[in-house]
């Protein structure tokens, strides 16, 4: 009979915890819908937090939930990848931010004005994302203006091609800067703000070349290479705050810079990849879509490889 008594009041007790729980989150939405949308992020966040808390295990999902929208920062957002994926990313409902450096000032408001006759709001901000300076004062500018970043999308990129007997040490800090290094001072001067969130996409652009290696791109293949250990190593820092860290490796793409090549080297290309084509830049602005969704959360510390079956790993 006391064993019978004593289940009881336990399940009394479970019953009105979870009711009291229950009431508590019906206000804390309801309060986070009537107040104003920065305070709101916050609201949002401390809800997230506390489910972790009052769950107090940790194999349970928690899902982040903004009310507002999202903003997505993308580095090297003018080029032939990098405007496809911020087509992708404002068509999917995120505010997109494309970073230019200065000498491309005048091409960025034409390319803003072409992206709004594509009904495309996208705006732009120079950065030059090889100063560490420059990127604190960029990050903090959009912390101020839009509120943070949400979706980080490491795109800017370089190649200086040559043998490395006869590469210079200034071909090698140039591509080693932009590509790799980039990736650290933007990373760096955002990540307080999605940690705070308890919230954020991070998703870094690599290469097929550094899977596998391309002769004359010792300074590129190594770059990118490196984003591998720094997006896994960075992944296992951050998982436990909410935010993913992965990257996209594109093969070969249909962009200007490729088509310019010659015809019959193009072809040679073309020749030695399975699917038996060129990317499409959308392909790759899919993928990383997919990385940066919401319901991407359990995808972290991973490659994906877009490359046309060019190398299987």
């Amino acid at each position: 009979m006391l064993q019978t008594l004593h289940f009881e009041l336990l399940d009394h007790w479970n019953r009105s915890l979870e009711s009291a729980f229950r009431a508590w989150m019906h206000l804390a939405e309801t309060t986070a819908d009537i107040i104003d949308e920065a305070t709101g992020k916050h609201v949002q966040d401390l809800t997230g937090r506390m489910m972790t808390g009052i769950h107090a295990h940790p194999f349970l999902p928690v899902k982040a939930s903004r009310h507002s929208q999202r903003i997505a920062l993308v580095t090297g957002g003018l080029g032939g990848i990098g405007t496809e994926i911020c087509r992708k990313l404002a068509r999917g409902g995120d505010r997109v931010i494309a970073t230019h450096i200065a000498a491309e000032a005048e091409y960025a408001r034409k390319w803003q004005r072409e992206r709004r006759e594509e009904k495309l709001d996208i705006d732009v901000i120079e950065c030059n994302v090889t100063d560490f300076d420059a990127c604190a004062r960029m990050a903090a500018d959009v912390e101020k203006i839009y509120g943070g970043v949400d979706v980080l999308v490491n795109c800017a990129g370089i190649t200086r091609d040559a043998m490395l007997r006869k590469m210079g040490e200034e071909e090698w800090h140039a591509v080693l800067d932009t590509n790799l290094d980039s990736v650290f001072n933007v990373t760096k001067n955002v990540l307080e703000g999605m940690v705070g969130r308890h919230y954020g996409r991070i998703i870094n652009i690599s290469s097929v070349n550094a899977l596998k290696g391309q002769f004359g791109q010792t300074n590129y293949s190594a770059a990118k290479a490196g984003m591998y250990g720094f997006t896994r190593a960075l992944a296992r820092e951050l998982a436990e705050h909410g935010i993913t860290v992965n990257t996209v490796s594109p093969g070969y793409v249909a962009t200007r810079m490729v088509l310019a090549v010659p015809d019959d080297i193009r072809q040679q290309i073309v020749a030695k990849i399975p699917v038996g084509r060129l990317a499409e830049p959308a392909e790759i602005a899919h993928a990383v879509a997919f990385l940066a969704a919401e319901d991407s959360g359990y995808i972290t510390g991973t490659d994906l490889s877009v490359n046309g079956g060019l190398f299987m790993s």
